[in-house]
């Protein structure tokens, strides 16, 4: 007997995932950690970035990441190998949160059923919006260094783990 084809990452698939780019980002020095959020919590819109990229092909979901202005700054930094406190333009911060939410997305795709394509990113200084239909699935809710990550899968048909 074949086993039923999945419809959307579970949280400890999309957990995982995180963890794992997280640290390959950042490294092992400052992990994410869990942070208690009620179902429903809209991610602050001032000082935020956010990024997000669409599976099309044999699942159809997004994935999208929202930081505050600092973690997307302490990413940028750590990416580009600059000193902690050195400035940062909005386009390098961009690309810093784009590619966080590229590997992301990448990840997520490679545990749905296939073939798939992944979208560039879309990135944001505030808030992203969401497809009307998207149905969220998955939602990593963590801090790190004190601040709010959020990591969220999003379908149109899938079942819902939190």
């Amino acid at each position: 007997m074949t086993a039923p084809a999945l419809t959307a990452p579970s949280y400890d698939d999309v957990r995982a995932v995180t963890d794992e780019v997280w640290t390959t980002l950042l490294g092992e020095a400052a992990p994410l950690i869990d942070r208690l959020v009620p179902v429903g919590t809209p991610f602050d819109s001032v000082g935020v970035w956010s990024a997000a990229v669409t599976v099309s092909g044999g699942w159809e979901g997004s994935v999208t990441v929202e930081l505050t202005t600092y973690v997307a700054g302490a990413l940028t930094t750590t990416m580009l190998d600059l000193p902690h406190d050195a400035e940062v333009s909005d386009a390098d911060v961009a690309d810093a949160v784009g590619e966080l939410v590229n590997m992301l997305g990448g990840n997520v795709k490679s545990l749905m059923p296939g073939p798939s394509v992944l979208s560039l990113p879309s990135v944001a200084a505030g808030r992203a919006a969401f497809s009307s239909d998207a149905r969220e699935v998955a939602r990593v809710e963590a801090t790190w260094d004190g601040e709010p990550v959020r990591v969220t899968v999003h379908n149109s048909t899938g079942e819902t783990h939190r």
